[in-house]
Formats: C-alpha cells, sequence, structure tokens
C-alpha cells in the first residue's frame, strides 16, 4: 500500500466530496483551504476573499488501488475548467478551480491531463484551472466535514447541485459523469 495526498479545488467543497468519498482506495476526503497567506482561515474569510485560499478538498489515497490520473478523471467532471473565477453559483478566487500538486509526478500527470482535455468539452472554451504547487492545508470547521452526510443539510444543497449538474452538463455534454476521460 502506497499513501499519498491530492489536493483538489473546484468551488464549493461541499459539492466536491460526495464524488470521491467512499471509492475504493480512498482512506479520507477533508473539507478545507488552501492556497492563501493567512494563516488558520476561517470560512467566513475564505468565502470573503480576505485570505488568498481557496476551498479544497485533500484526498488520502491508497495509489496502488486508485491512481492520481484516475482522481483527475473523476475532478475534471466536477468542475468547469474554463472559469477562473469561481464555479457555478460559487464566484470569486475563493472558488476557483486549482490542482495543487504534491511532488513532480503529481505535477506531471496534472499538466499531461490538463493538456489532454483540448477537444473533450462540449463547449469551446480555454482551459484556465490553474496547477500549483502544494501549501499548508486547513481544515475547514467540523460543521463543513462530510457535509451532504449531515441531517438537515440535504436541502441546502439542492440548489447548488442542480446549478452545479447544469453547468456539468454545458461542459462536458450529458454522458456518463464518471466516465474515463484522460
Amino acid at each position: 500500500m502506497s499513501k499519498e495526498i491530492a489536493t483538489l479545488a473546484g468551488g464549493c467543497f461541499w459539492c466536491m466530496l460526495e464524488p470521491f468519498d467512499e471509492r475504493p482506495g480512498i482512506e479520507a476526503v477533508v473539507s478545507g483551504y488552501t492556497g492563501g497567506f493567512k494563516e488558520n482561515p476561517t470560512y467566513e474569510e475564505v468565502k470573503a476573499g480576505e485570505t488568498g485560499h481557496t476551498e479544497a478538498i485533500q484526498i488520502t489515497f491508497d495509489n496502488s488501488v486508485i491512481s492520481y490520473a484516475e482522481l483527475l478523471d473523476i475532478y475534471w467532471q466536477q468542475t468547469d475548467p474554463t472559469d477562473a473565477m469561481g464555479q457555478f453559483m460559487d464566484r470569486g478566487s475563493s472558488y476557483r478551480p486549482e490542482i495543487f500538486y504534491h511532488s513532480e509526478t503529481q505535477k506531471e500527470i496534472a499538466e499531461r491531463s490538463k493538456a489532454e482535455l483540448k477537444g473533450k468539452l462540449a463547449i469551446a472554451a480555454p482551459i484556465v484551472t490553474q496547477i500549483s504547487p502544494a501549501s499548508i492545508f486547513y481544515p475547514a470547521e467540523e460543521y463543513h466535514q462530510d457535509f451532504y452526510k449531515k441531517e438537515g443539510n440535504h436541502e441546502r444543497m439542492i440548489p447548488l447541485e442542480e446549478d452545479r449538474q447544469n453547468r456539468l452538463n454545458e461542459v462536458w455534454g450529458d454522458g456518463d459523469k464518471y466516465e474515463k476521460i484522460v
């Protein structure tokens, strides 16, 4: 078993968690903040754009069961890689799409994966998702962890999920949500 970490930003972390959660080889998915300048940022500070951070998820995975490239296949289809200033209903740099690599190998895989997206989208637009070195990841407050699983939160997520899925269908087409694309 070889553990690795992947850090991915793609808009609201509430919506990013579920597609990765409980897949074979994934040991943990944590919601949090990364890519900014303030130590120990809070949700309100990040949301207000005061810290330079973006909402992200950090995945601990066994790369002998699921590869980093496979995680990126899932990631791309959860985001609009043509929108640098937020994702879906969530606007601003604290919701920007960004891949944070933890090694040169991850960087190479991410760059190759991004390059292979050309022609895979259902819309004609440049791919603007950034690929950056990982920095300190700050876990979000406890109430954000596993948000979609908590009782009473399903209703809060319906508008987010509907808006997100409508845009994903525009960007990727109406095909299988988790098909291998690269």
